[in-house]
């Protein structure tokens, strides 16, 4: 309290003082009623108001007794108290610099105030865990569990979730004491029911999710779209994929993980033209190379119809690496391999990477030119090592010179090039001999 401000109580005590006194001396407190103690033969008379006010004098006494009594033990406390405070301060302090063992000394110590115990505990397992001290770690985690459940059950669940065992840190955070979670166990539940095949339940606490900030918006966005995706590709049979799919909000039936996800189950389960029909849906929406790649991929027949729309998009996306190698995808599958080859090079050419030449060796493989295919798995092999690919030679042909061999354009890096072309001979240089004398110098004639 400020000086002033004790001033100007003691003041108003003094007049209340003041006042109080004149009012209990005058006579007409008798209609109130009066006191009457007789003690050793004597009779003590008052009125109610006065022994009313003897009565708060002397308990104010008693206070005032108690606590000077009292005090050092409050100063004792407080000065305890203190100390913990600085202890926790130098244990996380302690912790956050890598002196693990430094930080676990003070941090039990400052655990004897019950106020910071959950904390000190908490930090203190962390600091047992980075030097590698299981028994510690149970140690502390027993005092913890009397300490703050909570605390404990957050703590428990992150263990849990390390290890791989997700059921396990969904028991742990449904104990009924602890209810309800804080933010950080509702994450901490979500993700152990992602892992644990529940995404669909995981989903719906996304929106407490997003009450409680717990994350960023980017983060919980991201997050709604591994869910959504995993709901998919955890539907049971295909009328719980549909009522899943029904289920996703529209702003996501676009998304490129969400339609893969989707495609990918009803696949799975021979739903067949659902899957085909959104992805087209999708990449007629918005452009994606990964959709647009497995919907090469997809293991599926309608292939002409693939093909037209793989070709309808062509015109709009001519430099599209997925799109060309999706086109030699399907183009293979119905036999065509010349046709194949050409958008192979061209996806080559466009960056499409290790799956064209791999995909290009199967071509040459299935027309029985086994060396190119062999060449191509190498240039795959070397594409996915961050090496650079190299030309395609073909072998010498039955009954010419070793020194005769056909050379396969490089179309892999030179788009235009048509493949109808003959093969361009290379032949070795006829060096006629040259008369030279005993130091290996050709004779001037």
């Amino acid at each position: 309290m400020k000086p002033i401000q004790s001033v100007v109580v003691l003041l108003l005590a003094v007049v209340l003082g003041v006042v109080a006194a004149q009012w209990l001396g005058t006579e007409s407190l008798r209609q109130y009623g009066e006191v009457i103690y007789r003690a050793g033969g004597n009779d003590y008379r008052s009125t109610v108001p006065q022994v009313a006010l003897m009565v708060l004098v002397g308990l104010l006494v008693l206070w005032l007794l108690w606590s000077l009594a009292a005090s050092p033990f409050r100063a004792w406390g407080r000065y305890r108290r203190k100390q913990g405070r600085a202890r926790l301060i130098e244990g996380l302090q302690a912790h956050e610099y890598g002196h693990w063992q430094r930080a676990e000394k003070l941090l039990g110590t400052a655990a004897d105030d019950d106020e910071v115990s959950g904390v000190a505990y908490v930090t203190a397992v962390r600091s047992a865990q980075a030097r590698g001290d299981e028994a510690a770690v149970d140690q502390y985690l027993q005092r913890l569990s009397t300490a703050d459940a909570t605390a404990y059950a957050l703590l428990q669940a992150e263990r849990l979730l390390q290890q791989e065992r997700p059921v396990d840190a969904i028991n742990a955070l449904d104990a009924p004491g602890i209810q309800p979670l804080p933010p950080r166990g509702l994450w901490l539940r979500t993700e152990a029911l992602a892992r644990a095949d529940r995404a669909h339940e995981a989903y719906g606490q996304l929106g407490a999710l997003r009450k409680q900030k717990v994350l960023p918006d980017d983060a919980v966005s991201e997050l709604e779209v591994r869910l959504a995706a995993q709901s998919l590709l955890e539907a049971a049979d295909v009328n719980a994929l549909a009522a899943q799919w029904e289920a996703t909000p529209k702003a996501l039936r676009s998304d490129p993980d969400v339609v893969s996800a989707y495609a990918l189950r009803a696949v799975a389960l021979d739903w067949d033209e659902p899957a085909l029909l959104n992805l087209e849906q999708a990449l007629d929406t918005r452009w994606d190379e990964s959709l647009v790649t497995l919907y090469g991929q997809m293991p599926v027949e309608k292939l002409a119809t693939r093909h037209a729309n793989l070709q309808r998009w062509l015109g709009q996306q001519p430099s599209s690496p997925a799109l060309l190698l999706a086109l030699g995808r399907i183009a293979a599958r119905q036999g065509e391999h010349v046709q194949a080859e050409d958008y192979l090079h061209r996806a080559i050419a466009a960056g499409a990477g290790p799956a064209a030449w791999e995909t290009l060796g199967e071509v040459f493989t299935a027309r029985g030119e086994t060396a190119l295919a062999a060449q191509c798995y190498g240039n795959a092999l070397r594409q996915s090592r961050g090496e650079s690919s190299v030309g395609l030679v073909r072998d010498a042909a039955a009954g010419q010179s070793p020194a005769l061999h056909a050379v396969v354009p490089e179309r892999a890096t030179v788009e235009e090039q048509s493949l109808m072309t003959d093969p361009v001979l290379v032949r070795d240089a006829r060096v006629e001999p040259v008369d030279r004398d005993e130091f290996g110098n050709p004779r001037v004639p």
